[in-house]
């Protein structure tokens, strides 16, 4: 692909990705449909630059998407808006098992049968991202303390590949997983109270 093209690509999907992620900080149902153009788009991206896992990743990221979409609408009880829960113990311990098992997997595979560049880092951080993605579609709090350890990965190895508009998003991404943060928290409260 033309280099100009596969940046202007990169452009666009990290807009559609900086305007999900913060209307995920706002609750709003609308941050699903720009999460998969978004993801979408990322593919061609990821594509180029034989970040293989990352690629995948977004294709799943898309079907997920659609399954937030859902479940953020009508997840709650009585076909409800879904609320913010906290992640149970026993949950969150199933969910590192899962990470790690499909970070090992996945980082075998890439490393072995393909030219992936990066196959661990891209492998770990695309299992850990699928557990924070789902976290995320059942609105659980903790997904965005994932997604600030996750962005911050992020940002380095997109740095050492020079996607440089992708390694601002990611960063961009990281203020984003702290406001999330703060502002479901206040939601869980308000809840509560």
């Amino acid at each position: 692909m033309d280099a100009t093209v596969l940046s202007w690509t990169e452009y666009v999907a990290a807009a559609f990705g900086m305007v999900s992620v913060w209307l995920s900080t706002r609750e709003h149902l609308a941050a699903w449909p720009t999460a998969i153009v978004n993801v979408l788009l990322y593919v061609v991206v990821f594509r180029e630059q034989k970040l293989y896992a990352d690629m995948g990743l977004q294709v799943i990221y898309a079907g997920i998407s659609i399954y937030g979409w859902w479940h953020w609408a009508r997840g709650g009880a009585g076909d409800t808006a879904l609320p913010v829960t906290t992640t149970p113990a026993r949950q969150r311990v199933v969910l590192a098992v899962i990470a790690a098992a499909g970070s090992a997997v996945l980082g075998a595979l890439l490393a072995r049968y393909s030219d992936a560049t990066l196959p661990w880092a891209d492998a770990t951080l695309s299992s850990t991202s699928l557990v924070a993605q789902w976290m995320l579609t059942r609105k659980l709090l903790e997904n965005w303390l994932v997604w600030i350890v996750l962005d911050v990965c992020y940002v380095a190895m997109f740095i050492m590949k020079g996607l440089w508009p992708t390694a601002g998003l990611y960063a961009v991404f990281l203020v984003l997983a702290w406001i999330g943060w703060k502002s479901w928290r206040e939601s869980l409260r308000a809840q509560v109270a």
